[in-house]
């Protein structure tokens, strides 16, 4: 890469503009959702601009209550959920919106109604940010058969009825990951100019992958095919070198770096929770619409993880992410457990 160059370019594609081409290859097209993402993005800097002075604004620490999941709610958290509510809702391109951080499905008001529907967790990973480790926010949208009388049933749908999906990663710097159903785009904030620049075109995840991902002190509860998947990343009786154990415990970290480097990112069911921990809609599913765009596959332990269909909107799933061959050894594992009436 010729970073001189770089830096004097002009012709610089922001998300704005790649968007706007892709609307114009839809000739149907009326701008709704060039309208929505906008908002989404601007929620995103709103969001990476409170997380780069949260310890000097003092929003760290705990609001005082907890949310549906019973977890202790951050003050960012709370801040990111009313940023992203007030912006979706303000766009008036939805109907129905759904939150991790609120218990009951958010309808719009006739007044603002539009066709499509968003499910988010406005701050994944959000225990971390007293010690900077990266966090982020993740997103999916659906369309509603009809925005004027939009239903629960209208979200309780598989991840493969997703018009599109994606995260925004507070780190090292702000980095925006989006599909439409056309591959997947990253895009970088250049705090100097406001906007997201491509810096990461048509991403593919490596077919293979020699890094791991999961929280190892939970593998007393694992089922016998887990454990003999991460038996065979530490000790390959192919005379490969063995992997290596990156994790995080951010999912949009986590991700960012397996849709970058390959290899499995997992949270499987176990003995403490059977039903998995992630949730479906606004994690599983967005994650999952990316990591196959990309090449890659996502697996439950039973099926495609887009393939499910949910019946809460705060659904748990178990989740297998990454490259492509990575899940077929995982899916070769549970198999071969299945037919042995494990």
């Amino acid at each position: 890469m010729d970073h001189a160059a770089d830096t004097n370019r002009t012709d610089l594609m922001t998300i704005t503009r790649f968007v706007l081409n892709e609307q114009s290859k839809h000739s149907e097209s009326r701008g709704d959702f060039t309208i929505l993402l906008s908002n989404i993005v601007l929620g995103c800097k709103f969001v990476c601009s409170a997380v780069n002075k949260a310890g000097l604004a003092k929003l760290i620490g705990l609001a005082g209550e907890t949310n549906v999941q019973g977890e202790e709610q951050k003050k960012l958290d709370v801040l990111s959920n009313e940023v992203f509510v007030k912006a979706l809702i303000s766009s008036g391109r939805t109907c129905l919106l759904v939150s991790e951080e609120v218990e009951e499905a958010i309808f719009v008001p006739p007044s603002q109604h539009g066709k499509y529907i968003v499910v988010f967790d406005p701050l994944d990973g959000s225990s971390n940010i007293d010690c900077g480790v990266s966090i982020g926010t993740i997103f999916g949208i659906y369309m509603a058969k009809d925005k004027d009388n939009a239903t629960l049933d209208d979200v309780l749908q598989p991840g493969n009825k997703m018009l599109a999906a994606g995260y925004c990663m507070y780190g090292s710097s702000c980095t925006f990951v989006i599909s439409t159903g056309n591959g997947v785009n990253g895009f970088t904030l250049d705090p100097s100019l406001g906007e997201f620049i491509l810096t990461h075109p048509n991403i593919k995840v490596p077919t293979k992958g020699k890094i791991y991902s999961v929280n190892e002190g939970n593998a007393k509860n694992w089922d016998e095919p887990t454990t003999k998947y991460v038996e065979s990343c530490k000790f390959p009786e192919d005379g490969s070198s063995p992997k290596s154990l990156r994790y995080i415990g951010s999912m949009v970290a986590d991700i960012h770096r397996t849709l970058l480097y390959g290899g499995m990112f997992m949270y499987p069911a176990d003995l403490k929770s059977p039903n998995g921990k992630l949730r479906v809609l606004y994690e599983v599913f967005p994650m999952s619409y990316l990591m196959e765009q990309a090449g890659g596959q996502a697996f439950t332990g039973k099926e495609r993880a887009l393939d499910l269909v949910p019946s809460d909107i705060h659904d748990r799933s178990p989740v297998f992410l990454g490259s492509y061959d990575e899940i077929e050894h995982i899916k070769e594992l549970y198999g071969a457990c299945k037919s042995d009436g494990a």
